[in-house]
């Protein structure tokens, strides 16, 4: 179901998109609607627009995402703008350059838009401060990533036709996953229910303070769900042991069959990707058509993405004309 359009008295009032924690349902609501149209767009046999024709996009992705970094390529390319992706193993970064250099260096170039993605929490909003176009966080280190939020929010609406009420839970690795924070950020700004799901381990401390329910049994964390939220498990973000084995991981906080039945009838299955099958879901129960959405994720992240260039250029523009 699509969603109504946002008022055109909506207005997005930053210049860059670093988190979904601060903006308002008014903006996030206008986020999503801008969306849709996106949706239908990359839809047509002609996907291409010249909305972002003479500007430029630089993706600079400290860690690599090969998911992420093509839909923000594609994204901007079906908006006619210049898109380069810069490579950072072979950049001088990997050569000692520190980052308030590399913004130095990339704000010389003049880019419309930097889409970037970085190891540590923070970093991409200090490299926002040091340059004159607008930022998009493609994921800073545990703290958010706010287009992968934006493009479940779509994929929910459009399949349950609001998020208001609803009752969801992200399972797994919420520790260390910006995901989950990007998400429980959102949906509870809109008015959905949010539960995490995991062994202690690999929650944070304290994770209440985030305003989730809390649960460490997928059955009983899962009953009566509309949403299941999984999480992929993020081992190379681990120093130290924080489950015993991936065995008994996927026994106890593994999406299955027999664990999903606690969740209502109708419960979609959400994935951000990429899945390590076996490990934090059943390939079954990944590959059920009529309950998962996954693949549908990635086909909203386009349209999310080719909405949040959209929205931001159109600030610069007005801010230019001032």
């Amino acid at each position: 179901m699509n969603a109504p359009p946002a008022s055109t008295d909506t207005v997005f009032r930053h210049r860059h998109l670093l988190g979904i924690q601060g903006l308002s349902p008014a903006e996030i609501t206008l986020l999503l609607d801008r969306s849709e149209t996106y949706v239908d767009q990359n839809r047509q046999a002609n996907k291409k627009k010249s909305l972002l024709k003479g500007r430029t996009i630089i993706n600079i992705f400290f860690e690599s995402s090969t998911r992420t970094r093509t839909s923000f390529e594609l994204a901007g390319k079906r908006l006619g703008a210049d898109v380069i992706n810069m490579s950072v193993s072979s950049s001088a970064i990997k050569k000692g350059e520190t980052l308030l250099d590399t913004a130095i260096t990339l704000n010389a170039m003049h880019p419309d838009v930097l889409v970037v993605r970085h190891p540590e929490s923070g970093a991409v909003k200090l490299l926002a401060e040091k340059v004159n176009g607008s930022v998009i966080n493609a994921g800073d280190g545990r703290h958010e990533h706010p287009t992968q939020a934006l493009l479940d929010a779509v994929t929910i609406r459009r399949r349950k036709g609001h998020l208001q009420g609803l009752l969801v839970a992200i399972c797994g690795d919420v520790l260390h996953s910006r995901v989950a924070r990007s998400n429980i950020y959102l949906l509870q700004t809109m008015g959905a229910r949010v539960r995490v799901v995991g062994p202690p381990t690999l929650l944070p401390d304290p994770v209440a303070r985030l305003g989730v329910e809390v649960f460490h049994d997928m059955e009983q964390g899962l009953k009566g769900c509309d949403i299941v939220m999984m999480l992929r498990l993020q081992t190379e973000r681990m120093q130290g042991s924080f489950v015993p084995s991936i065995r008994e991981y996927f026994h106890f906080f593994g999406l299955t069959y027999e664990k999903l039945a606690a969740a209502k009838d109708d419960a979609l299955i959400m994935h951000p990707g990429p899945m390590n099958r076996g490990v934090e879901i059943d390939s079954e129960v990944a590959d059920d058509f009529g309950r998962s959405v996954i693949q549908e994720q990635v086909e909203m992240g386009v349209a999310v993405r080719m909405a949040c260039l959209d929205i931001l250029t159109r600030n610069m523009a007005t801010t230019e004309a001032e």
